[in-house]
């Protein structure tokens, strides 16, 4: 049975089985997400469901792999644990956001420097110290930019836990045809544990997986992004093919970051209903309408993400320029749909 098969089915079945426990735990120690102006459920929902993705995630790479690479897989799992209790913390109010920002999430990235991991886009075209560096800062901004931006997507019943899952199965789908065992299985495992948790927060939700979950899903998504080799795709648009498959978090950001900074705010650090997913639920679409569509957003970022793969340089360069030009027009006309305007805060989301 391929590693990737177990890892998904182990992952799956323990983050489905240890959601229900978690949750009796959240509400037995109080980690409670109440509602809010800017929040749209309308009574108290237990946090803590990334406790069960993480189980999930750990106990099927423990099951499924056999030690190769180890270095690089105890980096991920470090990273990632950092990314999960940094977010936990934040959940039960004992860390300010800007240390979530500009301390837990880089310093996670760098510890996937140190185990050898990091973005190979400079140094191919510019062999030297001058394109190491250049990857060394890439790597950083991606990891710290994925992680922030699952960080600020966690607004909706099973938006982030399903947009997640559809990524992580475009992600095991180009590993398992690039022969990249390690990540195909990571990816397997993270698809699981999304689905798996996806069960008890689609809507209505009984648990969200809060900003520990949401942070060790992004740090997983921007790990599996630098560790993809994608086979027989063109090295000078092999790049654009993780940034396709996160697609939906990316556009979001980008529509929040654009929007809120018109506004005069600081587009990590003034939480409100105003991200991709609340605009359509304000067109008529309602909260599950607007997530689904994400869904099937993912999908055809995912699809997209296959057809650049497969097409020589110039024609996939097109292609993005053209899926770059979509996503900018949609962002112009979401910025002109009804949304909540919002306050500045200090807290993200």
């Amino acid at each position: 049975m391929p590693t990737s098969l177990i890892a998904f089915t182990v992952s799956l079945i323990a983050s489905l089985s240890l959601t229900v426990p978690v949750r009796q735990l959240a509400l037995r120690v109080g980690m409670v997400d109440h509602p809010g102006p800017r929040k749209v459920h309308l009574t108290p929902i237990p946090l803590l469901g990334g406790l069960a993705m993480y189980c999930g995630v750990v106990l099927a790479i423990l099951v499924s792999m056999d030690g190769q690479a180890r270095a690089q897989i105890v980096g991920i799992l470090a990273g990632a644990t950092l990314a999960a209790l940094v977010g936990i913390l934040d959940d039960r109010g004992l860390l300010h956001h800007q240390i979530k920002l500009f301390a837990g999430m880089p310093v996670a990235a760098l510890i996937l420097l140190v185990s050898g991991i990091h973005a190979q886009v400079f140094s191919l075209r510019w062999p030297g110290r001058t394109g190491q560096l250049a990857d060394v800062a890439l790597t950083l901004i991606w990891v710290v930019g994925v992680t922030a931006s699952f960080s600020i997507f966690d607004h909706m019943d099973g938006l982030c836990a399903g947009v997640a899952a559809i990524a992580a199965a475009f992600f095991t789908i180009f590993a398992s045809m690039s022969q990249q065992v390690l990540v195909s299985t990571l990816a397997a495992a993270v698809m699981g544990a999304a689905a798996g948790f996806l069960r008890w927060n689609f809507k209505p939700a009984k648990i969200f997986m809060g900003d520990g979950g949401a942070m060790f899903l992004g740090f997983l998504m921007a790990t599996l992004g630098l560790k993809l080799r994608p086979a027989d795709s063109p090295l000078p648009t092999s790049w654009l093919v993780p940034v396709l498959i996160l697609g939906v978090t990316i556009f979001d950001t980008t529509l929040v970051t654009i929007s809120r900074s018109r506004r005069g705010l600081l587009p990590f650090a003034t939480p409100g209903k105003d991200h991709v997913a609340h605009r359509l639920a304000n067109l008529g679409l309602g909260q599950r309408g607007a997530v689904l569509i994400l869904y099937g957003l993912g999908g055809l970022f995912g699809l997209l993400a296959l057809g650049v793969s497969r097409l020589p340089v110039g024609q996939g360069y097109a292609l993005a320029a053209l899926t770059l030009l979509a996503v900018l027009t949609a962002v112009v006309l979401l910025e002109r749909a009804p949304y909540e305007r919002q306050q500045a805060r200090l807290k993200s989301g």
